[in-house]
């Protein structure tokens, strides 16, 4: 694999790597009946009070665009990925031009640091669990769990000694077609652990609905996650056990990440939909509308939101951006007293001073 020293200038690779192949889409789809209900108004410690998420500043990526997660490194350079498959490198601070750090030949998600080298440990949407070295190289880590492909690897956390627990967003639905995923409403996700000892894969937790960030607690006991179609945030022990549903959010939750004391900041493309809700109870209109255009589909929100949670889900900080200048806010990561974002609208990563 391509590392950094065959890019000219930062600039678009001269070589693509080889596109991976996509995992291919299903045309059934089997809507679950639920009883659906209102969603919750944004009060309270969700009241729009905090409006700094609409004067961020915006580190466009050279190329691809729509950096889904962003994560900082023990240098203090912000990494993130597009949609083309290429994974950027900003100077600390996120001062200057960023280079290229290696073009995965599939889509970049959820971006870790492994804590014991400093390498990255990347969910890839179509490859899998890759991680990407110092030199750019790549090792592909983990492609199936459990007997089954790993459809839709979506975000991480690695522990102190190299233990990656991660999200497969769905047994069905690639990320090409996520959509889809919400729209079926089944519990299709799951979370699994990857051990750097042996290489093996095994399920943490099943039947989750479209599982998605995950940030591990301080003492390493535990995990945060959040399920995106269920709205709720949970903690899941690592040592075996049922998850404890903590909170119903107001709003989808995606990708997750640790502050390191004890507090998590929490994505959240768009608060939540009445038309989705209102869908639920009628499985048969939601089949047809899985395959109507996109802009026919409901979609998110243009409004920009993340908060800040403890370790019991409680609300300690929210972040607006009703106006919507930076939207679809999937990834969320804070470095000091700066908080990065990152979308699967924007064309780059956001800053914005806490």
């Amino acid at each position: 694999m391509r590392g950094m020293s065959d890019v000219a200038g930062g600039g678009r690779p001269a070589v693509r790597a080889p596109r991976v192949p996509r995992p291919p889409t299903t045309r059934v789809l089997r809507p679950a009946k639920d009883e659906g209900g209102v969603p919750p108004p944004l009060d309270g410690a969700w009241a729009p009070e905090d409006l700094r998420l609409d004067g961020v500043t915006v580190l466009r990526l050279p190329t691809g665009g729509q950096p889904e997660d962003v994560v900082v490194d023990a240098e203090g350079r912000l990494v993130a990925g597009g949609q083309d498959g290429c994974v950027w490198r900003w100077p600390a601070g996120g001062q200057g031009d960023p280079e290229l750090v290696v073009d995965t030949g599939g889509r970049p998600l959820g971006i870790e640091v492994d804590p014991r080298d400093g390498t990255l440990v990347i969910c890839d949407a179509y490859r899998g669990l890759i991680r990407v070295g110092h030199d750019g190289a790549v090792t592909d880590l983990a492609d199936h769990a459990a007997g089954t492909r790993i459809m839709f690897c979506n975000n991480g956390a690695v522990a102190a000694d190299g233990t990656v627990y991660f999200t497969d967003s769905s047994s069905r639905h690639p990320f090409s077609v996520w959509r889809r995923e919400l729209l079926e409403h089944r519990p299709n996700g799951r979370l699994l652990r990857f051990d750097p000892a042996d290489g093996s894969v095994d399920v943490l937790a099943d039947g989750l609905y479209f599982p998605n960030g995950v940030a591990l607690t301080p003492d390493g006991s535990a995990l945060m996650l959040v399920e995106t179609s269920a709205h709720r945030l949970s903690r899941v022990p690592v040592g075996g056990g049922e998850p404890v549903v903590l909170a119903d959010l107001p709003a989808y939750p995606d990708n997750m990440s640790a502050v390191g004391d004890g507090t998590y900041w929490i994505a959240l493309p768009s608060p939540r939909l009445a038309v989705v809700e209102r869908l639920l109870p009628h499985p048969g209109v939601r089949r047809v509308a899985a395959f109507v255009p996109d802009a026919l589909q409901p979609g998110p929100k243009r409004y920009g939101l993340v908060a800040l949670v403890d370790g019991d889900g409680t609300v300690l900080r929210a972040l607006h951006g009703p106006a919507g200048r930076y939207a679809m806010i999937t990834g969320v990561r804070q470095h000091g007293s700066t908080l990065y974002l990152g979308s699967l609208l924007e064309q780059g990563v956001a800053r914005v001073e806490l």
